[in-house]
């Protein structure tokens, strides 16, 4: 079984039924023993980093995905998801993120021709075999909605271009982090989420 993180951020019923229709059960909760309990966590996240920690600490659940997250069970977190694994994030000020995974979140910088947010298909560079990019090809086309990115060469899998070339994708033991959206990036997406999945369930 697969929780998805329910704390009012958004866009978090569509991951639910990506999970199902890849095969898988998935639970939206905010509960802490079913969070424990399950065999894979997927954070989802949209709107500010502020915004999305704030409502982490309303629902209490700073302290048990921190504890899932050491536990060495598989975590995934999506787009601003991701963000929030990382020490800090320049949004807005300065804000402490869960800290599980080290680096920052900064802000693209302006470039002519280049709006921000990125919002859109655009390539995902495979830079690090992984299990997560199991059967997809290195420059496939996900979607992304994005003002900020995450700095972390030493943990990167895989990269995008766009004003500057970031990461898009991080591991660390069995932490994962996408900035792109898996559930809205159709057959490619769904893909990425199966392997999850499969990682999570041992056959992978």
């Amino acid at each position: 079984m697969i929780a998805v993180i329910d704390y009012d951020s958004g866009n978090v019923r569509s991951v639910c039924k990506a999970i199902e229709h890849v095969g898988s059960k998935a639970v939206l909760t905010s509960d802490r023993d079913t969070i424990f309990a399950a065999d894979g966590v997927i954070l989802p996240g949209q709107g500010s980093f502020a915004d999305c920690m704030e409502k982490l600490r309303r629902f209490r659940l700073i302290d048990i995905l921190k504890r899932f997250a050491e536990s060495g069970k598989p975590f995934l977190g999506i787009c601003v998801g991701l963000q929030l694994m990382f020490e800090k994030s320049y949004e807005f000020g300065e804000h402490e993120g869960l800290g599980i995974i080290r680096g920052s979140i900064r802000r693209f910088p302006q470039k002519k021709g280049f709006p921000v947010p990125h919002m859109g298909w655009n390539r995902v560079h495979i830079t690090r075999k992984n299990r997560l990019f199991h059967s997809v090809d290195s420059g496939s086309y996900f979607y992304f909605v994005h003002s900020y990115f995450a700095q972390s060469d030493e943990d990167q899998i895989a990269k995008t271009d766009y004003v500057v070339e970031f990461t898009s994708a991080v591991n660390v033991d069995s932490l994962w982090g996408v900035q792109f959206h898996p559930e809205k990036s159709q057959r490619v997406g769904l893909r990425l989420l199966k392997n999850f999945c499969d990682i999570c369930e041992g056959n992978l």
